[in-house]
């Protein structure tokens, strides 16, 4: 025998743990130094700490629409609170409609190609063919003295120098006056705007990000000053809002808030119905019908009317404003609460709308309540026009529009899933507030989650586009270098519908239905929901809540979902069918034979199974083995407990990378099945593969993987065994499950 040196042995120790580490890659390492060190202001639980701080920003708007060259003039005063631990020299704004201005960062960034063929309207968007007109004129940016405040530009974010630095619990108080063209939404394709009817000459206006609107600054980052590519959404302190919007008196106004002057833009008759519609919780009752609307569509009134609204806890304010519309509304009877659910629309949205669009809004604010908390604000509004989804509070903008009075089934759950997102828009971001123009996952994806359980709960046979697992396995198998992790400022996401919305909302669903099961899932993202309402969570304080509230360790969930690209591909590398071999299993001394005789192999075109089981026999325990334990098992009273059973070693294999529950299903020679679920904790100690030992009373003809599509694998073929068998379909969602 060859001599190891030291050196030889350490060579041989390496190379045994290199082999080692590659079938271990940290899957179930906790997330640590990848989330920040929790402190006073967000503690390691996820809740918001005891010195917890947030800014505050009350406005007071004066705008005025002008329906004769479709622009936007106003005035606002901005008193900001400054609860942050520190001094502030200057204050930074969002000028979110210099999008649209000239030489604006997003056209200088924007990638391109020539494609032959292309249609005129396409092109003109590419190549910017009608130049840019909108963007914020600012006219003065002042002091509550009066005083000028120099101000500095730069793009999308405007920076106000203060007089003296703003000290921690102070006020500031200052005004701008603004205006700008409102863009149409065809041509540029941006979230605020209007829309041009040409057979009545009439607009549609909604209108968003009209007014310079105050930074989030928190103790995570300081100030979110991130430019507007226009991808990446809104960061927002709340505040109180007091806004009068004038618009020529025959138009009909929807916005954030309550109404506060009905008497003064409202005929008698309006009123009244509005009043009855409060109290009617079956359907909806019409303030302005569509014959009155169609009627207005021909007046041209110079006259103007200022609709009041007032808010309270929101971060942003929005709305809407037609001669065109049609209006709608009725009561939701929630468990603390009882807010009006109202839809705004042209006839051009009918019959669909006044069908299911405020019986959608209701719909959605019972289901989201049920998950988070009872919808804390006094109405929630779907308005109608064309090709846009967005969300603001208590306000949203819905595609879904009929031809020539006709919808197809398509058409009308299309109308209804945006609806249903929009307006649970409202509970996040607009509730739960998160950032974001750095995390869009944390409400599209949430958002899109909550929006399948409403689907699920509210409508029969809904056919949801996103949140099954199944739906999602198309991107799951598309390349790599198109994908992006969840934990991915939108602006460098590639596909940010699959990434954001559908695989965030997935992942939830499976967490609930797969991994935590749902009475645990439930209470968790309830507890979220409670602690973070009204305020600004990032995701550690989602992944930590989650976790503290269940007693579930997820970190291995969100390493593998939100911070990689892998995928599910499970299968079944190999199953063996074992027996106890009584013959050699001799504990007493007396002969015995094996229950099924000889084991043969398996013939060509044969089941493994076919073959019969392999025995196997137990020996007794040599006393050594006890140590210094005094005591005895007893030998054959334990063995007893195999007689006659079918013992299974299944070998399986993670090709994916992406760990999961593994999900049986055992199909028997009896014609019967079960399903057992194995939680993820499996792979732990080897994350490629695993064996598992299964002990069963009736013989087994397959087994399959994930029966029900519950996990998005990618490769349904391997997870079959043997090879030829047929999947089979497992008829029942109740499953036998060992969580």
């Amino acid at each position: 025998m060859k001599r190891l040196t030291f050196a030889g042995l350490c060579l041989l120790a390496c190379s045994a743990f290199g082999q080692e580490a590659s079938r271990w890659e940290g899957k179930f390492e906790q997330l640590g130094p990848l989330l920040p060190t929790p402190n006073e202001y967000r503690t390691g639980s996820g809740a918001p700490g005891p010195a917890y701080w947030q800014q505050r920003a009350d406005y007071e708007i004066e705008v005025e629409l002008n329906d004769d060259n479709q622009s936007i003039t106003g005035r606002e005063t901005i008193t900001y609170h400054n609860n942050a631990p520190e001094s502030l020299p200057f204050l930074w704004l969002q000028l979110d409609q210099n999008i649209l201005a000239e030489n604006n960062l997003t056209t200088k960034t924007k990638t391109n190609e020539i494609k032959d063929g292309t249609h005129t309207r396409e092109i003109v968007k590419t190549l910017d063919l009608l130049g840019k007109t909108g963007g914020y004129n600012i006219i003065s940016v002042k002091s509550a003295d009066g005083k000028a405040l120099p101000y500095t530009i730069n793009y999308t974010m405007m920076r106000v120098d203060l007089p003296t630095p703003l000290k921690s619990g102070d006020t500031y108080r200052f005004s701008i006056e603004w205006s700008y063209n409102i863009g149409d939404r065809m041509i540029d394709g941006q979230r605020s705007g209007l829309e041009y009817f040409e057979e009545d000459g009439n607009y549609v206006y909604t209108i968003a990000q009209f007014f310079p609107r105050m930074c989030v600054f928190d103790d995570y980052e300081g100030w979110q000053n991130k430019q507007f590519l226009g991808r990446g959404e809104f960061a927002l302190p709340f505040g109180s809002y007091k806004v009068k919007i004038t618009v020529p008196s025959d138009h009909i106004v929807a916005a954030t808030g309550t109404l506060k002057n009905p008497e003064q833009v409202l005929t008698p008759v309006q009123q009244e119905r509005l009043r009855k519609a409060r109290a009617t919780f079956d359907k909806p009752v019409f303030i302005v019908t569509e014959a009155e609307a169609r009627a207005n569509e021909t007046s041209r009134s110079k006259q103007k009317k200022t609709w009041e609204f007032h808010a309270d806890s929101v971060r942003d304010f929005a709305f809407a404003s037609s001669r065109k519309f049609i209006w709608d509304a009725m009561a939701v009877k929630l468990a603390t609460k009882t807010p009006m659910a109202m839809s705004f629309y042209p006839k051009e949205g009918n019959p669909l709308w006044e069908e299911e669009s405020t019986k959608a809004v209701k719909n959605t604010l019972i289901t989201y309540s049920k998950y988070t908390f009872d919808y804390p604000y006094p109405v929630a509004i779907s308005v109608h026009t064309a090709d846009i989804g967005m969300e603001y509070p208590m306000i949203c903008f819905n595609y879904g529009r009929p031809t020539n009075g006709k919808y197809t089934e398509a058409k009308k759950y299309s109308m209804i899933g945006v609806i249903i997102h929009e307006i649970g828009h409202n509970f996040f971001p607009m509730i739960v507030n998160n950032d974001e123009r750095q995390w869009a996952w944390m409400d599209e994806g949430i958002n899109t989650f909550l929006q399948y359980r409403t689907e699920v709960e509210q409508y029969e046979n809904f056919p949801s586009k996103r949140g099954p697992a199944e739906l999602l396995v198309p991107y799951m198998k598309g390349g790599k270098e198109t994908s992006r992790p969840l934990m991915t400022n939108p602006e460098q996401v590639i596909q940010l519908g699959a990434e954001q919305y559908a695989k965030c909302a997935t992942a939830l669903n499976i967490l609930r239905e797969v991994v935590m099961g749902p009475e645990l899932f439930d209470f968790a993202f309830k507890e979220y929901s409670r602690r973070w309402a009204f305020k600004h969570p990032q995701p550690a304080d989602f992944f930590r809540t989650m976790e503290d509230a269940s007693a579930v360790d997820l970190d291995w969930f969100w390493k593998g979902w939100f911070y990689t690209t892998d995928h599910v591909d499970q299968a079944v590398s190999n199953v063996t069918w074992y027996r106890l071999d009584a013959e050699k299993t001799n504990l007493e001394g007396r002969d015995r034979k094996t229950a099924r005789g000889d084991i043969g192999s398996a013939k060509a075109n044969q089941s493994p199974f076919d073959a019969g089981p392999k025995p196997f026999h137990v020996v007794p325990t040599d006393a050594r083995l006890y140590g210094e334990f005094r005591s005895r098992i007893d030998d054959k009273q334990a063995l007893s407990k195999l007689e006659g059973k079918n013992i299974y070693e299944v070998e399986l294999s993670n090709n994916g990378g992406l760990v999961m529950p593994v999900i049986i299903q055992w199909n028997y020679r009896d014609g019967t099945s079960e399903i057992e679920t194995l939680p993820a904790e499996i792979w732990r100690t080897n994350e490629r593969t695993i064996k598992r030992v299964f002990v069963k009373d009736k013989e087994v003809t397959s087994v399959v993987l994930d029966p029900l599509a519950q996990t998005t694998d990618i490769d349904t073929e391997n997870n079959v065994f043997p090879r030829q068998a047929k999947p089979g379909r497992f008829d029942s969602f109740k499953q036998n499950s060992a969580r």
